[in-house]
């Protein structure tokens, strides 16, 4: 079958951004002048998604907001006669089919992929996590479907990551097919570097069969007291054979902080229009302070 539907959980409370995060979701914190869901976004349609299920919390109203219609928006801009302004808030609006379900409590990815189950109809699904942002010609989650296809298996993006960092991400251990392949065989969520199988961590892209769903619902309340989907993929595995894959692409987990200004910095030297005056700023404050620990 076709991997034609994604899930894009957004009903965290991004505690790591607050204050800012009060008020606004960490999905809709700009990239110069895109919020990050939008790259998200961006990505699954490039993949071939053309069903997007949003799994919303309280506080991400915002979000909805973004890719609805904006009659007064865009009434204002055409008799300002701004045409491309226009056209680039109407094409928001149209990208693509988009559903919303409520999580009403964050209690895990788990849960929250669970929370869009009568809508997935027993197909095999994209999953999306909305603070990653993946720059690639063929995106990520592309990769991850054409290798389902070929497979017929669930598929996760993995990279190496630094063994200081393993206790943030589900950590797998794996059978190498190939230098971008592995057949998996374990995978542990958040484990100390002491503990870790490898350094090769489950990053933000999923590609799932249906049979996720099931075994999300056996499991039990995991680390952090939350229904961690790395349990759901555990019980999978113990059933039917998963791969991961090693995407080629850059990532912004923006979701941290210096990730997000590198992200910004990098997405503004890559605008003809900033580019010039972003590397003279970078210079004089290099210069400026060359000399200072």
């Amino acid at each position: 079958m076709e991997v034609k539907k994604a899930v894009i959980p957004v009903a965290g409370l991004g505690t790591r951004f607050l204050p800012a995060t009060k008020s606004m979701p960490k999905e809709m914190l700009p990239i110069i002048d895109k919020p990050v869901i939008h790259y998200v976004v961006e990505e699954a349609i490039a993949s071939g998604i053309d069903d997007i299920i949003f799994v919303t919390g309280r506080s991400k109203r915002s979000i909805e907001d973004y890719f609805d219609d904006s009659p007064e928006l865009e009434h204002h801009l055409k008799q300002k006669n701004q045409q491309n302004l226009l056209k680039i808030v109407q094409d928001i609006s149209s990208m693509v089919d988009l559903h919303y379900v409520r999580q009403k409590e964050p209690k895990g990815l788990g849960d929250a992929i669970l929370t869009a189950h009568k809508h997935i109809n027993d197909e095999p699904f994209a999953v999306l996590l909305g603070d990653d942002i993946i720059v690639n010609k063929t995106p990520c989650t592309k990769q991850l479907i054409d290798n389902f296809y070929k497979y017929g298996r669930s598929t996760l993006a993995v990279e190496e990551v630094p063994h200081e960092k393993t206790g943030s991400y589900g950590i797998i251990k794996g059978v190498p097919l190939d230098d971008s392949l592995y057949i998996l065989e374990d995978i542990i969520e958040k484990p100390e570097p002491a503990n870790a199988p490898s350094n090769i961590g489950a990053i933000g892209r999923y590609v799932f069969t249906p049979e996720i769903l099931d075994c999300i619902k056996e499991t039990t309340i995991g680390v952090g007291n939350e229904i961690q989907l790395t349990d759901g993929i555990r019980l999978l595995n113990s059933k039917q054979k998963i791969y991961a894959y090693k995407f080629t692409g850059k990532r912004y987990d923006t979701g941290d902080k210096t990730e997000y200004v590198k992200a910004i910095i990098d997405f503004a030297l890559d605008k003809e229009d900033m580019k010039e005056h972003i590397k003279e700023h970078i210079n004089t404050y290099a210069l400026k302070h060359k000399d200072k620990k």
